[in-house]
């Protein structure tokens, strides 16, 4: 189940970067049990000005997945948010 809730998850895109969700490093941890999928994440910045917009697609998205009934999203920002270096390459950074 974890792993069709993670594709789901690659399907949500950040707006400003237009890179999933998944690839972004967004997504610190992702459980199921008894069809409630648990996501812990973070966004790129505590002012994200998507987030409610994320968050809202991420729901839907989960929820449509069968036996799935209800989505829990924890929002962290420890540890904060750092791209990896393969991020950073496919952004052009390094």
């Amino acid at each position: 189940m974890e792993k069709q809730i993670i594709n789901a998850l690659k399907t949500c895109y950040d707006p400003e970067l237009n890179i999933d969700v998944w690839t972004l490093g967004l997504i610190y941890s992702v459980k199921h049990s008894g069809g409630t999928a648990h996501i812990k994440m973070t966004f790129t910045t505590p002012f994200c000005p998507y987030a409610e917009t994320l968050l809202q697609e991420i729901e839907n998205k989960v929820k449509s997945i069968k036996g799935i009934r209800k989505v829990s999203i924890d929002v962290v920002f420890s540890p904060p948010w750092q791209p990896s270096d393969e991020l950073k390459a496919m952004l052009g950074l390094i």
